[in-house]
């Protein structure tokens, strides 16, 4: 069963969708607190997310940024807006894939249907996974996992995680990461750095990883493992 998020704030269309989905054997969570859009979508971890433009607060292609910043789940636009800059924006904003109003539902669920082969299923890549004894990042969806444990990365933190993670226990340099995480790195700061330094540390201490980036003053950071694969 896969769970489709939907971000729409016309309660009828809302629950139209939802009830397609669920005829196809699917889970559809409707989403009622367009504040907190981004806690939701970490909280219900869905395999596609239905986002209208037109939201309360921020608009959809806010939301879709907010997304992206830990999760490429595909997320197909939903509105009734059908200018071509509309979609191009929907796209330029990480969308996948955008539907305009009315539609037929049916096309609505191919759509579906069609992101999911493509990212899960038939059609999907083989998922690249580094791990060192036990501890696993998965690039492509911007998770790490210890055992039973699982945290969500920014796209920053999993690059970080994954130059440190191939090369530990050796040191990877200022430079190497600031080329990595950054396509011009001269107005990057030392400050800029450490600040995603200290996010990453602070997430692997969430899944129970302390002192394992270790500052190499003058040179670069190295992965320590200070964790166990087994007890």
């Amino acid at each position: 069963m896969n769970t489709i998020m939907i971000v729409e704030d016309d309660p009828k269309i809302a629950q139209l969708l939802q009830s397609h989905i669920e005829k196809y054997g699917d889970e559809g969570v409707i989403i009622e607190d367009f504040s907190h859009v981004l806690d939701q979508f970490q909280e219900i971890q869905p395999q596609v997310v239905l986002m209208d433009v037109n939201l309360p607060s921020y608009d959809g292609y806010y939301w879709c940024r907010q997304i992206r910043t830990v999760s490429t789940c595909p997320i197909i636009f939903i509105s009734a807006r059908n200018g071509e800059m509309d979609q191009v924006m929907a796209l330029e904003n990480g969308a996948d894939d955008y539907i305009t109003k009315p539609f037929p539902f049916e096309v609505v669920m191919a759509k579906i249907r069609s992101q999911i082969r493509r990212v899960y299923g038939d059609y999907a890549m083989k998922e690249r996974t580094i791990e060192q004894f036990g501890l696993a990042l998965y690039p492509e969806r911007m998770e790490l996992k210890l055992k039973n444990k699982l945290i969500v990365l920014t796209r920053k933190e999993a690059l970080l995680m994954e130059a440190l993670l191939i090369k530990s226990p050796r040191i990877v340099s200022r430079e190497a990461i600031l080329s990595k995480l950054w396509d011009d790195d001269h107005y990057v700061d030392d400050n800029t750095l450490s600040v995603n330094i200290t996010r990453l540390r602070k997430k692997l201490t969430d899944i129970g990883i302390d002192d394992a980036v270790e500052t190499v003053r003058g040179v670069g950071y190295r992965l320590n493992i200070t964790w166990r694969e087994e007890g």
